[in-house]
């Protein structure tokens, strides 16, 4: 990393760039698959004159650019790799878990698709706790009482009737054929299955998929074949999303929860829905950002911390110097202060005008120290100014294994759509002999609300378990666009973390003139109010930068790389560049084996 924000610095200053800090210690407590110190390369940035597409695994890629190649829409391609991923990115990518789309349509419309699971009919608010109120370690974690109703099915479906050009057989025959006739593993593919092994070998339906004959885990150049998904993807070919909610494929499901001692039935399965929703929509130095409203507290976050860095000159304040990194941290801590009591909005009423409000941002800019740090403890949720002794952070404790893609076509037409079994391979359990992997998700809730989980981080009421109800969540699927037009598609996996990774991408291409390689790339600053430390990625700040902040009383804490952006750039590869007409596309570099593809 140290060497890629040289280069970056480097590209933007013409000269040689600061050294990277050294001093902190790095953590390994986050996503097992971000590159370290052997994986420094930046990633590469792709055109496209016809469409782009850009996700975690090059397989899906290519599924959805060969489907516009034949004619397909950006829809088309999305739902395309939608499939795939469940096939080749079976860790996250999935049809046993759910999430958000932003899409921007032809005309220039936005609209927003929750996808996301649902809490089973038979789920209670204090259903992961025991006779004496302790929350019961793994419970909402892993095994069939954590998995929610999946949404997947339902939304690509969804989208595809309601925008698509080409016929369901059709975009889903690429993730058939992997399934059916396997894939090569490369050394990320093998990496990824190497983290859940001991689900491959607990689990009596996924032994002889994701194992070898004899037990031992896949190596590079070994081809996992999935023909049970195979089947099942076909069913959904050929019969919709029937098959999954009220045919065969849920029936199995069902019957395999039940042997598992879980709680989904088949009125479960019957009684999903999906639910477009108004997207949240904020404005940045004259473009517009479309991203994800409640049950994302997401995107009402990065929309905030943008209307508060609207007062700044970031440019001239320059790219992650001091005076600009402490202004971005001290917006971070407000926003994450003010997320905090959001939930479903069918169960919660969620004050979004409110945080979104640039007359709000006003107040809390006016409040910002600009020389130290403010204490976390200071800040009340929905209030600008300061107070003491504030109440302690309730959030979700989201994990940061999910997974993005990104589509852009010809016309205009976008989609930017993050989904997610939650923890890798979700609950660490198959449903019987569909090849599905089943999802965690009910670990989004909050267990006990007011009670701390691992993190530190308190249960809130508003996310609290309720049957039918949607977990509280962080993914921004994001669209910005200027004049009418699509500019960027972006979005990131990573729990808490995913507001920061995003804004990082918007910050660099709209204030800094980086390219969408640079700005996917560029090293990440997160603050989320509680726990109050700021983070870090190696190379992010100078020593010089951060003996600054530390001496105005900032703590901070050096972690791994993490997220995984995948970010589409539309006429030209950065905003300071001539107009090419093409279409740019960076994956990002920190997870091995990720993809832009043009067409």
């Amino acid at each position: 990393m140290k060497k890629l924000f040289a280069l970056i610095v480097a590209g933007l200053t013409g000269g040689t760039a600061l050294a990277a800090p050294t001093t902190a210690p790095l953590s390994s407590a986050h996503d097992p698959l971000a590159f370290g110190p052997d994986h420094t390369s930046p990633g590469v940035l792709v055109s496209g004159k016809h469409g782009m597409v850009v996700s975690a695994q090059h397989l899906a890629s290519d599924a959805g650019a060969k489907i516009l190649a034949e004619g397909g829409n950006a829809i088309d391609a999305a739902v395309a790799v939608g499939y795939a991923l469940a096939v080749v990115y079976p860790a996250a990518g999935n049809i046993g878990g759910g999430g958000f789309m932003t899409i921007r349509l032809k005309s220039g419309q936005t609209v927003f698709v929750d996808f996301r699971e649902h809490a089973p009919g038979a789920a209670t608010a204090t259903m992961y706790q025991d006779a004496s109120g302790k929350v019961i370690p793994g419970l909402s974690t892993e095994g069939w009482k954590a998995v929610a109703v999946p949404g997947t099915v339902a939304g690509l479906d969804t989208i595809l009737q309601k925008w698509g050009r080409l016929p369901r057989a059709k975009v889903m025959a690429p993730a058939i054929a992997l399934a059916r006739d396997g894939f090569v593993l490369n050394e990320g593919d093998v990496q990824l299955l190497d983290t859940s092994t001991k689900y491959f070998r607990q689990d009596p339906y996924a032994r002889s998929i994701f194992l070898r004959p004899d037990g031992s885990s896949f190596q590079p150049g070994d081809r996992l074949i999935q023909k049970n998904l195979a089947n099942f993807l076909e069913l959904v070919a050929k019969n919709g999303p029937k098959a999954f909610y009220e045919g065969p494929i849920s029936a199995e499901i069902v019957r395999a929860s039940e042997e598992g001692g879980g709680l989904l039935k088949p009125s479960d399965f019957a009684n999903y829905h999906i639910r477009f929703l108004e997207p949240i929509r904020c404005t940045y130095r004259g473009y517009t950002i479309d991203t994800a409203p409640p049950p994302s507290g997401g995107g009402i976050a990065l929309c905030e911390i943008l209307n508060i860095l609207s007062g700044y000159d970031m440019h001239a304040l320059g790219l992650h110097t001091a005076t600009s990194a402490q202004r971005e941290i001290e917006a971070m801590r407000h926003a994450y202060s003010d997320r905090r009591d959001l939930g479903d909005p069918a169960f919660v009423k969620n004050p979004i005008e409110h945080l979104n409000d640039p007359a709000y941002a006003a107040q809390v800019r006016a409040g910002i120290p600009l020389d130290h740090a403010l204490p976390s403890s200071t800040l009340r949720a929905g209030e600008a100014l300061p107070v003491q002794a504030a109440q302690a952070a309730p959030d979700t404790q989201e994990k940061h294994e999910t997974t993005q893609f990104s589509v852009l076509d010809k016309s205009g037409m976008a989609v930017s759509a993050t989904y997610t079994l939650n923890g890798w391979f979700g609950s660490g359990v198959m449903g019987g002999n569909t090849g599905i992997w089943l999802n965690d998700e009910m670990d989004d809730f909050s267990a006990k609300p007011g009670a701390s989980n691992m993190f530190g981080i308190v249960g809130s009421e508003a996310n609290a378990i309720a049957p039918g109800k949607t977990p509280l969540s962080s993914m921004s699927p994001s669209i910005v666009s200027k004049d009418g037009k699509v500019i960027m598609v972006i979005g990131s996996p990573g729990g808490s973390r995913i507001p920061t990774i995003t804004l990082s991408a918007i910050l660099g291409v709209l204030d800094y003139g980086l390219d969408i390689r640079q700005a996917v790339d560029l090293p990440r600053i997160h603050e989320q109010w509680e726990p109050s430390a700021v983070e870090l990625e190696p190379g992010a700040l100078t020593d010089d930068v951060m003996d600054k902040l530390k001496s105005e009383g900032y703590a901070l804490s050096l972690h791994r790389p993490w997220g995984v952006a995948e970010g589409i750039l539309a006429d030209r590869p950065s905003l300071s560049a001539h107009k090419t007409g093409l279409i740019y596309g960076a994956a990002d570099p920190r997870h091995a084996g990720g993809e832009a593809a043009g067409e």
